[in-house]
């Protein structure tokens, strides 16, 4: 099993960071083997190099964002995690609930490679079903 970054565990990394370079160190999930992230990941870190409101804001951030991607290795959305996106959203829906997209593209990713997901958002993560959530904030 390996772990799946969700978003929120990097943005938080790299605001807590201050005026210094972040540093992810990630040995406390040692025991649930390599660190991945999504392409949905990828590309929500991305926007937020785009969305930046400042120029030095943008460059600091690209800073960030560059040295993850070339850090962590990505797990593309494909059909097996296409598939596995239609069961789970099929099956919240016959629950009457919801996940956002991106959450839902990411858990589907991580269920689809037999993955846990690391992230500060455990509650919407939880509903998902045959995923193995991991608190970033909680026991490890």
């Amino acid at each position: 099993m390996g772990l799946v970054l969700d978003t929120n565990v990097l943005i938080r990394a790299e605001r807590s960071a201050g005026a210094g370079c972040p540093t992810l160190d990630f040995s406390p999930w040692a025991g649930y083997g390599n660190v991945y992230i999504s392409s949905v990941t990828a590309s929500e870190l991305l926007v937020g190099v785009h969305r930046a409101t400042t120029q030095a804001r943008r460059i600091k951030r690209s800073a960030f964002v560059e040295s993850v991607l070339a850090a962590l290795p990505i797990l593309d959305f494909n059909l097996a995690a296409a598939r596995v996106h239609a069961e789970i959203k099929a099956t919240l829906y016959a629950r009457g609930e919801t996940l956002g997209a991106n959450d839902l593209l990411i858990a589907a990713t991580a269920v689809s490679a037999g993955h846990a997901v690391l992230t500060t958002d455990v509650d919407d993560f939880r509903r998902v079903p045959g995923l193995k959530v991991v608190s970033f904030d909680g026991p490890r």
